[in-house]
């Protein structure tokens, strides 16, 4: 497979969140600073978890960064924060808004913005200094920037427009599918410009242009939400594209996610039947005034080239039909009819906290057959999420269609049974005339396989081009080792994530589904959060989340709620307590935990009080199970109890965090009372618990069900079960989440290595000996026996069985969490038999953590990085000291290395910041 071509990189930014408290200095004296002489520098600049963002409505934003060094032992003490109206300012080292001062402690995130009252529109420069461990001051960062946007909704002056007239019933093969409308004014700017920003939101989706210039590169804006309470709006510069005179301001108003087809039950129009648009530019004039251009009635409407455009069903271009000149000042909008005003709904309408939706990558066909005559089929190498790019020179009014698939029919025709009612095709009618290229912007499709047809000739290797889309999370983490098929599964682990991470968490990308499944999510986050920076990106998504919770405290099945239900069920409603408390723990958002701290109690006091007096479930409730396992079900009563359990102890976690002591006494108790419950109906004097499947064994070790010796029963019944199995799993999207974790806890990585490595049914690498290049929903989505599974629930990118991953980090890569935010690290790497190296990094809240190694024969090599500020526990193989070395040394040698114990045949060592190189004995694999 030919590796895809890179087209728009994601920045490696990966600023995250460090644990909250706010330091500050007031009314500071000027600091005076010694000559930089110290290896410590501030990078990575970052305010709300997002990097120069554009429109900011919150009144109290927090700065951060991060620190680097090449230095061992090298840490941050002090930092001074200058933010100014100029960037000119910045490099005389003035802070005309804000002059923190020197403000002593080692923190670089979560710190919040001190200076003068924030303005709506003003924009913002700021850069940080800091001093080391020796109290030497670095140099100064490079200058980031922010605006903000509305701070008092009153300013808003763009009304809702739309066009009406293109919403008529337009039916295509039974479906109703209206033209996206297009919509235009003209606007005079006669003074010289300092500083223009458009703000755009719409029930729909919009492009908008500027004197035929595009605005942005992002997609889907303003992104989805439940439409009927709240509404994004982006912000965009636009200085560069305002002329001095008339200028052409234009927009596409598409469905979308508003009223456009949705879910699976063939429907559309889900929160009102009229897509409308709402933008506004601010002017900030050379000679200090400032000036408005909004939507409103002098607006003029009518409809173009795109004849059709629906996420689910695709879009039909047309550009004959394109009225010339359209976009440019001067157009004669006499023939173009009134837009309509107001909107259906009421939303609030806020600053998008989270990551706009870009094209990521490239990707050309690797192979190009011809099934059945006309109809190619282009296999791009990748499943993934996004469009292609046609590139084709025709004749006026020939039709080319293409159609989208994930996998193949015997016969080498596209398999498009397991789409449902998803049409996924794109239609481009020739102007003729040369060569032209469209790439659709209202719609996105999950494929690896394009069917084309319509074509006179062969493709050629440019007439498509595969278009990845992602919601921009920039990347944190990287795995490779000896093994290809582990490689190969941790490929297909990001890119199925990628796919998946679109304005929401969806389950999957190319079927008539496409929701944000709260089991899903919560399962996956954890190892979400070690592939990319997802920070803002879940910052969003949980307000969806809340925003879709119950008045009785109950949480939804998906975020926004739509199509299915608002009663989650036990694993499905408690991402509303595990994902916000992972965000916290990875990223020390403490904020982010203060504002969901209120719907996460209210979600356990649902749980208690819908449960028996004894604590037990109650007779009806929605549970769906250890959704897709195999050949094992787990009691429902077990699941519900677990997660019972587990989201009362992270509230009384979260309680303690914010210092709400009561709470958090509470909640242990309410906890002790649901685990006395769960054993004394659940588990037996053997240690089996109901139901006997690896689930419930799972849950009960992973959630820390089981005293000591029931805890040892229950252990040895889950490698049994396994065994049994001849080294299979069972698990399904609940089980599977915890199983190698709680291996991992009994001490039986043996177990786990073999059920990594496993490549018979079911296991990860069976579906990677069937040429997946994502993950798949089911474990048996295809088998040679069986060909496909059931069409009706088929998926062939669902990331969570790719859940693993974490696992993987922290076992083979031996990276953990061993404080939040990554304060403190531990590095133990468990040494699988069938690898002889492993390369593992993450770049977290602190700065990137490397692991690499290497056994070869009877020596082991561990090369370690830590970021500075942190320190770490280091395990590695050796049972005696003089075995060991650091940089060629005696480990006792070594600076910042101090040998704290050696336990059998592991060594331990506490070390700080910085990059280290060990070798040691270590006894040859077992396999």
């Amino acid at each position: 497979m030919a590796a895809p071509s890179k087209c728009f990189t994601i920045p490696l930014v990966f600023l995250l969140a460090q644990v909250a408290g706010f330091g500050c200095a007031h009314n500071p004296t000027p600091v005076a600073v010694d000559k930089p002489i110290v290896d410590l520098n501030p990078a990575n600049l970052r305010i709300e978890n997002l990097t120069n963002p554009l429109g900011l409505d919150e009144k109290s934003p927090r700065l951060s960064w991060l620190v680097e060094s090449a230095q061992r032992g090298q840490k941050q003490t002090a930092y001074r924060i200058l933010v100014g109206r100029t960037e000119e300012a910045l490099q005389a080292d003035r802070g005309d808004e804000w002059d923190s001062g020197k403000v002593d402690g080692g923190r670089i995130s979560q710190i919040v913005y001190g200076g003068k009252p924030l303005r709506s529109h003003q924009y913002y420069w700021w850069k940080v200094q800091v001093w080391d461990k020796d109290d030497k001051p670095s140099a100064w960062s490079a200058a980031a920037m922010w605006s903000m946007g509305f701070l008092d909704p009153a300013e808003w002056k763009g009304q809702w427009i739309g066009y009406d007239k293109a919403r008529q019933a337009v039916k295509s093969a039974g479906l109703i599918l209206p033209p996206p409308a297009l919509l235009r004014t003209d606007f005079v700017s006669d003074k010289p410009i300092r500083h223009a920003t458009l703000y755009a939101t719409a029930l729909g989706l919009y492009d908008i242009t500027l004197n035929g210039k595009r605005v942005g590169d992002d997609y889907f804006g303003p992104g989805w939400t439940d439409y009927t309470k709240r509404v994004y709006y982006r912000a965009y510069d636009v200085t560069p594209l305002i002329k001095r005179g008339g200028n052409a301001w234009c927009a596409v108003l598409a469905d979308g996610w508003y009223c456009g087809y949705l879910g699976y039950n063939h429907i559309r129009d889900h929160y009102g039947k009229k897509s409308r648009l709402r933008a506004q530019i601010h002017v900030e004039y050379d000679d200090g005034t400032t000036g408005d251009f909004y939507t409103g009635p002098d607006w003029k409407a009518s409809t173009g080239p795109y004849l059709e455009a629906d996420f689910l069903m695709g879009e039909v271009y047309d550009p004959s039909r394109i009225p010339e000149g359209w976009d440019v000042s001067g157009f004669n909008m006499a023939k173009w009819g009134k837009v309509d005003l107001g909107a259906e709904v009421k939303p609030i309408v806020q600053h998008h906290p989270g990551p706009a939706v870009k094209a990521l990558y490239e990707i050309k066909p690797v192979a190009i057959t011809e099934p059945k005559p006309g109809a190619y089929v282009l296999d791009m190498g990748q499943n993934f999420a996004g469009v292609a790019r046609l590139k084709v020179a025709g004749e006026a009014g020939q039709k080319i269609v293409l159609r989208f698939a994930e996998r193949l029919n015997p016969d080498g025709t596209i398999y498009t049974a397991n789409l449902r009612s998803a049409r996924a095709a794109d239609t481009y009618i020739c102007k003729g005339g040369g060569v032209e290229t469209w790439q659709p912007r209202f719609t996105y499709h999950g494929f690896q396989y394009v069917e084309v047809t319509g074509l006179k000739t062969k493709p050629a290797d440019d007439t498509v081009t595969g278009i990845a889309l992602t919601s921009e999370t920039p990347p944190a983490g990287s795995f490779a080792c000896s093994d290809s098929m582990l490689n190969q599964l941790y490929r297909n682990i990001t890119w199925t994530q990628r796919a998946n991470f679109i304005a929401i968490p969806t389950d999957c990308p190319q079927r008539d589904e496409r929701l944000g499944w709260t089991g899903d999510a919560q399962v996956y986050v954890r190892t979400a959060t070690l592939n990319a920076d997802v920070e803002a990106f879940f910052t969003k998504w949980l307000v969806d989340l809340e925003d879709g919770q119950r008045q009785d405290g109950e949480f939804p099945m998906v975020a926004p709620v739509k199509v299915a239900e608002n009663d989650g069920g036990p694993a499905w409603a408690d991402a509303g307590v595990i994902c916000p408390w992972t965000i916290y723990e990875v990223y020390g958002d403490k904020r982010l935990l203060e504002r969901h701290y209120d719907s996460m109690v209210r979600f356990v006091e649902f749980c208690r009080k819908r449960s028996t007096p004894d604590l037990l479930p109650p007779k009806q409730y929605h549970c769906f199970g250890d959704w897709l396992s195999i050949r094992a079900e787990t009691p429902k009563d077990v699941i519900y109890m677990a997660y019972f359990a587990k989201s009362t102890r992270l509230v009384a976690q979260a309680a303690e965090v914010l210092g709400k002591t009561e709470d958090a006494k509470k909640y242990n108790y309410l906890l002790a009372k649901i685990k006395a419950a769960f054993n004394r109906r659940y588990v037996n004097s053997k240690g089996e618990v109901e139901g006997k499947t690896q689930a419930g064994y799972v849950l009960a070790i992973a959630f820390d069900l089981l005293d000591d010796s029931m805890l040892k029963l229950a252990a040895r019944h889950l490698v049994d079960d396994i065994e049994q199995r001849k080294d299979h799993l069972s698990t399904g999207f609940i089980g599977t989440k915890d199983l190698m974790l709680a291996l991992s806890k009994i001490e039986r990585t043996d177990v786990a290595f073999r059920l990594l490595h496993q490549e018979t049914f079911p296991s990860w690498g069976f579906s990677i000996k069937q040429g997946a290049t994502s993950i798949w929903e089911r474990w048996d989505g295809w088998t040679p026996d069986h060909g496909f599974q059931d069409p009706g629930m088929n998926s062939f990118a669902h990331y969570s069985f790719g859940a693993v991953y974490q696992w993987i980090v922290e076992n083979i890569g031996g990276i953990r969490m061993a404080a939040p935010g990554y304060d403190e690290i531990a590095i133990n790497p468990q040494l699988d038999p069938h690898l002889h190296w492993a390369k593992t990094s993450y770049r977290s809240a602190r700065g990137r953590i490397e692991s690499s190694w290497k056994r070869e024969e009877a020596k082991f090599t561990l090369d370690v990085t830590l970021p500075p500020g942190t320190t770490g526990s280091i395990c590695l193989p050796a049972s005696n000291a003089v075995d060991i070395t650091e940089g060629g040394k005696p480990v006792a040698e070594a600076p910042g290395v101090i040998l704290t114990r050696i336990e059998g045949d592991r060594a331990y060592l506490t070390v700080g910041s910085g990059t280290f190189h060990f070798r040691s004995s270590v006894a040859p694999p077992a396999r």
